[in-house]
């Protein structure tokens, strides 16, 4: 299948085809003057590098994944780590949800005279809050 009819059948465009190529996280077969034409597999290791990314992966995690000529070969350590890292994120964000809803509803007069809002205030200007939340991202550094 050309670069053409995979690019039509994802919804990739073949820009990012031709950038997943020259990253080594997929491969084609061409003449030289011909266009790019891939194997049925490609479709199976775009969906994995959509997952992947989906996950917060980077493109050379994927990469080291995948394989041209077989099944992937899934790093089930990377994955859990990612999982952990996903959820200290959830739990960060569901903090920081609850201190927005509470700023937002506070019964008292000013937010000033919020003793919850103030000890939040007091944990942000030191620092506090991201060492307690962890300094969790979910994307990391992309290669």
């Amino acid at each position: 299948m050309d670069i053409s009819e995979v690019s039509k059948q994802t919804g990739i465009p073949s820009s990012a085809l031709r950038y997943y190529e020259q990253k080594g996280l997929i491969t084609s077969v061409r003449e030289k003057g011909e266009r790019r034409r891939y194997g049925t597999n490609v479709l199976d290791q775009l969906a994995l590098i959509a997952l992947g990314q989906a996950a917060g992966l980077a493109l050379d995690e994927i990469r080291s994944m995948l394989s041209p000529y077989g099944p992937p070969n899934i790093d089930r350590q990377l994955l859990a780590a990612k999982a952990d890292e996903i959820d200290a994120l959830i739990k960060r964000l569901k903090a920081m949800s609850s201190g927005l809803r509470h700023a937002a509803a506070c019964p008292a007069p000013s937010h000033v005279e919020c003793p919850s809002f103030q000890k939040l205030l007091k944990s942000a200007a030191t620092g506090a809050l991201e060492k307690r939340w962890g300094k969790t991202k979910l994307h990391g550094p992309r290669k």
